[in-house]
């Protein structure tokens, strides 16, 4: 049967890829997952195995054309053995129990010389061991790589079952890899610090199988206890059985020759050692990783010879290219700096102090390193907002005397129950409070700008100086919960932040955010807004600066600056100006909150 192999998904929002090359050709008979066909994406080389086992009838594209997903990528026909196996079995079965009733004597003679043939057959082993490849699983939406931060175990060490195995870091969180069976490490396929493909192989382990694999032989000797019945001795049913238990036996030698086949095969593609480096004219066989390298590093790619598999460009042959490049201009640099110097050794002492003096100066050096993680994600995070959402900014001040009264007086009533009271919780319920009186500030606008959505919940985030960098986990559905609801919710998540281990729960669906600079020490700010959310406010330091009261006297009260920026296609200044004033009267005025208790 001809079918049509459909190239499939092969990441999230890859549309196209370039035909690298094809690792078959039209006539060959393919395995079953073999792979057929090298491919490049803008993120990654990636091999296309094949679903069925046949022969491949036609290749639809050639090297170097640009093939789309979800399109035929070449034609094969089908083994039609291997789907039907099953009713040719029951088949064969039917058939010699005909022949077996017409001629019982001859059938049974063929069945005893098979026997005598395949006497010297062995049986398998009841226990077996196996190294599986340990693919690494999706981690994240949208998460196509991560980083390895540290390995856990080591080649050779024994797992178990669910034992975290490595920590990983993606662009939102640092994640640990449970091991899916126990068994022993064979092999760790990458060092600490290197970058691993989500759906590629992660490591090695070796488990043990049990089971007893009988071939026909094996059932039909143990039947007979080693011996060869006579003709007359065999009924017509008896020879159909035996007949049925070769039909198994055969079976299972084909698919054992089709499995040798197949492991050959692996083999080859997996070594790579008998096909020669990829040829394309005009074009060089480099990830687009490789190629960002090259273009930091001012390098030619066409220049570079690569050592990778199929003659492809790694990331280490640019490095080294790059490295020997500058030793080779430091090499300059210091010959040319002692000729001057030679030159000039005649001159006065002043001249050779002013030589000194310009070889001190600096040289110009650069320092590269790859932006990853969590950093990453915030560079492209907020390039994003700040292209796309016309930013416009308001700052007040509020007076925090009252509030910073109420938290000294509930401060032990928390600690009793082992929850730490910051302001943060304050900020937030009054947030909540507010947002109540103005949905539109807990809206969000489509990149369209066709569509605005608003939310019946506040996810209300916050960020997060952490280990691995900035994160803004939020809290769900504030409006519904108590002011020790968030002080205990918060304490949990920052203690996860900081270890780099928050939950991916906690990093998506926020609707507003809040940005405590003043912790560390800032004043006032300009915040950028956590698209696609609406606004963002940013709390300076709290200062006790000189004030005048309603009687015209100077007091001392404890200030805090307050910086919002708002996305100026759905919130409006008067609109912005209104929410804040709202939320500033609940922390100057705490006790106006008790008025929303449900």
């Amino acid at each position: 049967m001809t079918i049509e192999f459909i190239l499939p998904d092969i990441g999230e929002g890859i549309v196209e890829c370039e035909l690298l090359e094809w690792l078959v050709s039209e006539g060959e008979h393919i395995e079953e997952d073999q792979p057929v066909a090298e491919v490049m994406t803008d993120k990654a080389t990636v091999q296309i195995p094949a679903m069925h086992a046949g022969t491949v009838k036609k290749l639809h594209y050639a090297v170097g054309d640009i093939a789309k997903v979800h399109e035929p990528l070449f034609a094969m026909v089908t083994d039609d053995s291997s789907i039907s196996a099953d009713s040719v079995e029951s088949e064969d079965a039917t058939a010699n129990l005909t022949s077996t009733d017409d001629n019982p004597q001859n059938t049974a003679s063929e069945n005893s010389g098979s026997e005598n043939s395949n006497v010297g057959e062995t049986r398998a082993s009841s226990s077996t061991s196996a190294i599986e490849d340990f693919i690494l699983p999706d981690i994240g939406e949208g998460i196509v790589e991560c980083e390895i931060v540290k390995w856990n175990v080591q080649e050779g060490y024994s797992i178990e079952e669910d034992q975290a195995v490595v920590e990983v870091m993606t662009d939102k969180a640092v994640v640990e890899i449970p091991a899916k069976n126990a068994g022993t490490v064979h092999k760790l396929y990458h060092a600490q610090g290197d970058i691993a493909k989500v759906h590629t192989p992660l490591f090695a382990l070796m488990v043990e199988r049990s089971g007893t694999n009988l071939s026909g032989s094996e059932i039909s000797g143990s039947e007979n206890s080693g011996s060869v019945p006579s003709e007359s001795k065999l009924s017509a049913p008896e020879v159909a059985k035996e007949q049925q238990a070769n039909s198994v036996s055969s079976n299972k030698a084909s698919t054992k020759s089709k499995a040798a086949a197949r492991l050959e095969n692996e083999a080859k593609w997996k070594d790579g050692e008998f096909e020669p480096p990829i040829a394309i004219p005009g074009r060089v066989l480099a990830s687009p990783a490789v190629r960002r390298i090259a273009r930091e590093q001012d390098l030619d790619l066409s220049e570079v010879s690569g050592s990778g598999k199929k003659g492809r460009i790694l990331k280490t042959d640019v490095l080294e290219l790059a490295k020997a490049s500058q030793d080779a201009v430091s090499e300059n640099t210091r010959s040319h700096a002692s000729n001057t110097y030679e030159l000039k050794s005649g001159t006065s002492s002043q001249q050779v102090t002013s030589a000194n003096s310009n070889n001190n100066q600096a040289t110009g050096g650069t320092r590269v390193e790859k932006v990853r993680g969590i950093q990453s994600a915030m560079a492209k995070q907020m390039a994003a907002s700040v292209y796309t959402i016309p930013h416009f900014t308001v700052s007040d001040e509020v007076v925090m005397d009252n509030l910073i009264a109420l938290r000294k007086n509930l401060k032990p009533e928390f600690e009793k129950k082992n929850v730490k009271l910051s302001f943060m919780p304050f900020f937030v319920k009054a947030m909540s409070l507010a947002l109540t009186e103005f949905p539109v500030i807990n809206s969000q606008l489509n990149d369209e700008g066709s569509e605005q959505t608003y939310f019946e919940d506040h996810n209300i985030g916050f960020a997060v100086d952490s280990k691995i960098g900035l994160l803004v986990p939020n809290i769900k559905g504030v409006q519904r919960l108590s002011l020790f609801d968030i002080a205990v919710q918060m304490q949990d998540i920052i203690e996860q932040a900081r270890a780099g281990r928050v939950s991916g729960e906690h990093l998506k669906g926020g609707t507003i955010s809040i940005s405590n600079i003043g912790a560390i020490g800032g004043i006032t700010a300009t915040p950028v807004i956590n698209k696609p959310e609406a606004a963002i406010v940013a709390l300076g330091k709290t200062q006790k600066l000189p004030r005048f009261d309603d009687n015209d006297n100077v007091t001392a009260q404890n200030i805090m600056a307050v910086n919002w920026s708002g996305d100026h296609r759905i919130i409006d200044g008067a609109t912005m100006v209104r929410f804040n004033n709202l939320w500033m009267s609940y922390l100057t005025s705490p006790e106006k909150m008790l008025m929303h208790l449900k």
